[in-house]
């Protein structure tokens, strides 16, 4: 059976951030649009820790 992709928002300026390293950060705001946590440990993730 073929899993659908999930499709992402679109991303907007308040929606992530560069960090002195030069990687891009997520926001709260961006992963509440997105709508559920990926798994990943992301810094800002609003979501329960699974």
């Amino acid at each position: 059976m073929k899993q659908e992709k999930k499709t992402l928002p679109t991303l907007t300026p308040e929606d992530y951030y560069i960090n002195e390293q030069g990687l891009m950060v997520f926001t709260a705001k961006y992963h509440l649009k997105r709508g559920y946590c990926c798994g990943s440990g992301c810094k800002h993730c609003p979501y329960p820790k699974t």
